[in-house]
C-alpha cells in the first residue's frame, strides 16, 4: 500500500493558506498547517481592529480548504535531518515536504523603554493590547505613532479620525516608497484630520517613558501611548533550526523558493528571502509566494525541475481613516509612478483589495490553482540581473548577484523608466 505524502506547512497567514489550498488539488498528499492561533489573522486590517471598525479575524473554516489539517500550535524547532517538527506542546510531526511560512513581525528597535513601553501593532495579541490600553487611557490621552510609513500613516489616520490627538513621528521622510505627488496628498488628509507630522533625523523617538518620548533632538513630548509602527522582524526558527538565513533571519533560497540547505524545505512570505534578494514583506507578495512555493514542492513529486519564481508589483494602498485611502500605482520593481488614486476612491480601491485578499483564499481552497498571476507580470529587472549570474536550471546562486539589492534597486529602477 503506498502512503500518501506528507507535506506541513509552518505558518498560517497569507502565504501559508495559499500554499496549503494549493497542495489540496493532489489527492494523493496530507496536508497539515500548523499556526498559533485558531483564527486567520487580517493583517492589513489590524488598525482597524485598533480603532473598533473591524475585527481582522476569519474563520480558518472559511479560508482553508477542509481537506487541510489544523494544527493549533507553535513550532519550536526544525529538524530537517530528521524531516519533522518540533512543537510547543511537545508533539512532533513527521514531512516529507515542508512549505516554511513563518510571517514576520514588528521589530522593537533597541531604544530604552520601548520594548516596555510602546506598543508594537503586526501582530493580533499586539493589536488587542493597544486597544485595551487606548480605551483605559481615554480619549484625550495625547497618542505618539513611531514611524512614518504605510503601518504608521494608517493607525495615525485611524485613531484620529476618531478625535484623538495624534502626533506621527518619522526619522526620514513620511511615506517614503510614495512618490512626491502621494505624499502630499496623504500629508494634507492627515492635517485635516488634525495629525501633527514631524519628520526628520531630530524626530528619530531615542527613549519611551511612561507618559513621554523623547526625540534626537532634546524634545521631550508627553505621549500617553506610543504606538510602534516602524522595522520589521521575522522569527528566529529557521535560524534556530540550523538553517541558512538572511541577516534578519529570512529563510535563504533559490529563485524556486528552495531552501539553499535542503530541497525538502521551500520558502514563502515575508519569511523568504529569494537570491537573498526579498521582495517587499506584504500581503500582496505573499499570496504569489504561496502559491509558487505549492507548485515547487508539487513539481518536486512529480520528479519535475521546479520553476523560477515570477512576480511584479502593482500598486501600494494606505487607508486614511474610513472615509478616504490612497492607491499608488507602481511599477513592477516595487518603485512609484507618478499616477495614484486618491479620496474616497482610493478608500473604496483599498476596501476592495482587504476584501479580495480574503477571497482569493477562498477561491483557491475550492479551486486550488484557480489565483494565479501571469508571467507578463514579471519584474523584468530581477529577472535580467539574475540572469546574469545564473546557474545550473536558471536559478540564481545565493549572494553572487552583482553588488546585492543596492544593484538590484538600480537595475529595476532603469528598467522601469524605459517602460
Amino acid at each position: 500500500m503506498q502512503h500518501a505524502v506528507q507535506v506541513v506547512v509552518v505558518g498560517g497567514g497569507y502565504a501559508g493558506v495559499t500554499a496549503a489550498n494549493r497542495l489540496t488539488g493532489r489527492a494523493d498528499l496530507e496536508v497539515t498547517l500548523i499556526n498559533p492561533r485558531p483564527v486567520f489573522v487580517e493583517r492589513i486590517r489590524l488598525h482597524q481592529l485598533v480603532a473598533g471598525s473591524d475585527d481582522a479575524v476569519a474563520e480558518f473554516s472559511r479560508v482553508l480548504a477542509p481537506s487541510v489539517r489544523l494544527v493549533v500550535d507553535t513550532v519550536e524547532r526544525i529538524d530537517a535531518p530528521g524531516r519533522r517538527v518540533l512543537l510547543a506542546s511537545g508533539d512532533s510531526l513527521a514531512y516529507h515536504h515542508l512549505i516554511y511560512a513563518a510571517g514576520s513581525g514588528r521589530a522593537i528597535a533597541d531604544v530604552p523603554g520601548a520594548a516596555e513601553y510602546a506598543y508594537p501593532i503586526a501582530d493580533l495579541g499586539q493589536a488587542e493590547r493597544l486597544r485595551a490600553a487606548l480605551a483605559g487611557a481615554g480619549p484625550a490621552a495625547p497618542v505618539s505613532v513611531v514611524g512614518g510609513g504605510p503601518a504608521g500613516i494608517e493607525v495615525a489616520a485611524e485613531l484620529a479620525e476618531q478625535g484623538r490627538a495624534v502626533t506621527l513621528l518619522s526619522a526620514g521622510r513620511l511615506g517614503p516608497s510614495l512618490h512626491p505627488r502621494a505624499r502630499r496628498s496623504v500629508a494634507r488628509r492627515l492635517e485635516s484630520l488634525g495629525v501633527s507630522v514631524e519628520d526628520g533625523p531630530g524626530s528619530r523617538v531615542i527613549a519611551v517613558r511612561p507618559g513621554e518620548i523623547e526625540l534626537a533632538d532634546g524634545r521631550v513630548r508627553p505621549s500617553a501611548i506610543t504606538v510602534w509602527a516602524t522595522g520589521f522582524g521575522v522569527p528566529d526558527l529557521a535560524r534556530t533550526s540550523g538553517l541558512s538565513t538572511d541577516a534578519i533571519g529570512r529563510l535563504l533560497t533559490d529563485e524556486t523558493l528552495t531552501s539553499v540547505d535542503d530541497d525538502r524545505i521551500v520558502a514563502a512570505g515575508d519569511s523568504a528571502a529569494p537570491s537573498g534578494l526579498p521582495l517587499r514583506m506584504s500581503c500582496q507578495a505573499a499570496g504569489p509566494l504561496g502559491g509558487h512555493a505549492a507548485d515547487t514542492v508539487l513539481r518536486r513529486i512529480d520528479g519535475r525541475p521546479p520553476t523560477p519564481f515570477v512576480m511584479g508589483f502593482v500598486g501600494l494602498c494606505l487607508s486614511l481613516g474610513r472615509q478616504h485611502g490612497i492607491f499608488q500605482v507602481e511599477h513592477r520593481d516595487d518603485t512609484a509612478t507618478r499616477s495614484y488614486i486618491g479620496g474616497r476612491a482610493g478608500a473604496l480601491v483599498k476596501e476592495v483589495i482587504c476584501w479580495g485578499t480574503v477571497e482569493a483564499l477562498v477561491v483557491e481552497a475550492r479551486h486550488p490553482g484557480a489565483t494565479r498571476l501571469p508571467a507578463a507580470f514579471g519584474d523584468r529587472g530581477r529577472r535580467r540581473m539574475l540572469a546574469t549570474s545564473a546557474v545550473g536550471d536558471g536559478t540564481a546562486a545565493v549572494g553572487t548577484a552583482a553588488g546585492g539589492p543596492d544593484a538590484r534597486a538600480t537595475a529595476t529602477r532603469e528598467d522601469a523608466e524605459r517602460s
